[in-house]
C-alpha cells in the first residue's frame, strides 16, 4: 500500500486484509477472536478512560486503536465466510432505523423514558423474548459483576419489580447487612459470602436510586484511595520515614490530612 497524506476507512479495511494476508504479517495472521479478547477489553477501558480525565486528542487516539479491534474480528469472520465488515455496518443501521420509530417511523414520543421504553420493547420483539427472566438472562455473563447486577435490576425494574421508594431500599441495605453480621458470627464461610453477595446486590440497589453508576462510582473512590495514599507516602518520605515503619496511627494522621487539603483545593 503506498503511503498518503490521510487514509480512510476503506484504507484500514485494505490494511487489516493485506497484516491477515499469506505474506502478512506472522503475530496478525496467527490471531483467533478468542486470543484477541483482552486486547479489546483493553482498548474499552482506554477509551472510558479518556472520556473521564476529557483528553480530547487520547480519546481520539482510543478510538482509532477500539475501530482497530473491531475491523480485526470482522475480517477473521470473512476469512471464515461467516460475516463482513460491510454486513456488520449494515446490521447496526437496520437495528437503529428500527428501534428509533419516532425519528424514522410514524411513532410519537415525548420524553428520552419513553425513547428508552420503546427501545427495551421493540428488543424483547427483535430478540424473540417471551418473558422477563430471559431478558434478565441476556446481561452477559462476562459483564464486571457490579455493572451486570445494576442492568439486571433495571430490568426487572422496567416491570414493576421494583422497591416503591429509597427508604425501603434503604432498610434492604440494613437488612443485608445485619444479615452478613450473623454469618461472621457464626463462622461459616459458605454463608459469608452467600450473605456478602446479597449485601453487595443490595448496594448497587441503592446506587440505582440514586441515579449513580456503581462501576463509575466505585472507580472513582479507588482512584482517590490511590491519590490520598500517594500523599501519605510522599509525606512520610519527606520527613524521613517509611510507612512499614509507622504506626497505623501515624499514617492515619497523614491519610486525614490528605483529606484536609482536598477540601481546602475543592
Amino acid at each position: 500500500m503506498k503511503k498518503k497524506e490521510k487514509y480512510t476507512y476503506d484504507d484500514l479495511l485494505e490494511i487489516m486484509r493485506i497484516l491477515r494476508s499469506e505474506n502478512g504479517c506472522p503475530w496478525d495472521r496467527k490471531q483467533t477472536h478468542e486470543s484477541i479478547l483482552p486486547n479489546l477489553l483493553e482498548e474499552t477501558f482506554e477509551v472510558i478512560d479518556a472520556v473521564k480525565k476529557n483528553n480530547k486528542n487520547a480519546l481520539k487516539e482510543e478510538l482509532g486503536d477500539l475501530l482497530l479491534q473491531i475491523v480485526f474480528h470482522a475480517r477473521m469472520a470473512e476469512e471464515d465466510n461467516l460475516f463482513s465488515m460491510e454486513e456488520v455496518i449494515d446490521g447496526i443501521c437496520k437495528k437503529l432505523i428500527l428501534r428509533h420509530p419516532h425519528i424514522f417511523g410514524d411513532v410519537i414520543v415525548h420524553t428520552a423514558e419513553e425513547v428508552l421504553e420503546n427501545w427495551e420493547q421493540i428488543k424483547k420483539v427483535e430478540k424473540g423474548y417471551h418473558t422477563q427472566t430471559e431478558v434478565l438472562k441476556s446481561v452477559p455473563e462476562v459483564f464486571p459483576a457490579l455493572m451486570r447486577a445494576y442492568k439486571v435490576q433495571k430490568k426487572a425494574a422496567e416491570i414493576g419489580f421494583d422497591w416503591d421508594n429509597i427508604e425501603d431500599v434503604i432498610k434492604k441495605v440494613e437488612e443485608e447487612k445485619n444479615e452478613l453480621l450473623e454469618a461472621l458470627k457464626e463462622g461459616n464461610n459458605s454463608k459469608i459470602m452467600e450473605e456478602y453477595g446479597d449485601f453487595l446486590f443490595s448496594i448497587v440497589n441503592f446506587a440505582r436510586f440514586l441515579k449513580i453508576n456503581p462501576e463509575f462510582a466505585l472507580t472513582n473512590t479507588t482512584e482517590k484511595f490511590i491519590n490520598r495514599f500517594e500523599y501519605v507516602e510522599n509525606t512520610a518520605i519527606s520527613q524521613g520515614k517509611k510507612l512499614e515503619e509507622m504506626t497505623l496511627k501515624e499514617m492515619d494522621e497523614l491519610w486525614e490530612e490528605s483529606k484536609r487539603k482536598e477540601i481546602e483545593k475543592s
